[in-house]
């Protein structure tokens, strides 16, 4: 396939040793802006200084961060809001981060060829360019993707869990929606923090939103 090969260098990020454990600084910045957005900067100091971080949120992180301090900023963002607000901190948070990706992180070449191909052609393209920088979102965890009725991301061991992973969820959807198919939509099946073997994350790749 005449795109195959330009996409093969598809750019999400700096490739990492996973014996390193540690995730993209995204994980801890978007947390940082969306809780000022939404609730001002003394709530987010305080989820901050919950989780150890407030240096971080004082001074953004430049490099990869440590996937301990990124799960112990999820645990106090739940620990320290009410669940419905933190699932929506969360949330936006994974949106901001794929915003961050396509932006920075992907070439505009790729992110056109991407777009202009059929869903069923970019799908498979994207899945690979995000198994091979899954230590942006996985750490030292283990990664597989499939393409197929619906594409599946599993992450085992995942070290950066948080309750329906909801920003795994909206950093997927995000990237999906944006570079393959409006309409695309991620479901978190089964999850390691709730004793599962990998955390599974199924996506549907349609051209316009179903119900």
């Amino acid at each position: 396939m005449a795109h195959a090969a330009t996409i093969a260098d598809l750019e999400v990020g700096a490739a990492a040793d996973a014996a390193s454990a540690r995730v993209g600084p995204n994980a801890i910045i978007q947390i940082g802006e969306v809780l000022r957005d939404r609730l001002g900067d003394a709530w987010a100091h305080s989820v901050f200084e919950n989780a150890g971080l407030t240096d971080m949120l004082v001074a953004s992180p430049t490099d990869m961060v440590s996937e301990r301090k990124a799960w112990a900023l999820f645990d106090a963002l739940f620990s320290g809001l009410d669940r419905t607000t933190a699932l929506e901190v969360a949330r936006e948070a994974g949106a901001r981060t794929a915003d961050y990706v396509i932006a920075h992180r992907i070439p505009a070449f790729a992110r056109l060829t991407l777009t202009v191909l059929p869903a069923p052609l970019a799908a498979p393209l994207l899945l690979q360019a995000i198994a091979r920088h899954a230590w942006t979102f996985a750490g030292s965890g283990g990664v597989t993707v499939q393409a197929g009725s619906p594409h599946i991301i599993e992450i085992t061991n995942n070290p950066i869990t948080m309750p329906g992973c909801v920003w795994h969820v909206a950093v997927f959807e995000r990237l999906f929606q944006c570079l393959v198919a409006p309409g695309s939509r991620v479901r978190h099946r089964d999850c390691c923090r709730d004793g599962g073997a990998v955390c599974r994350f199924e996506i549907t790749s349609r051209r316009s939103a179903q119900p």
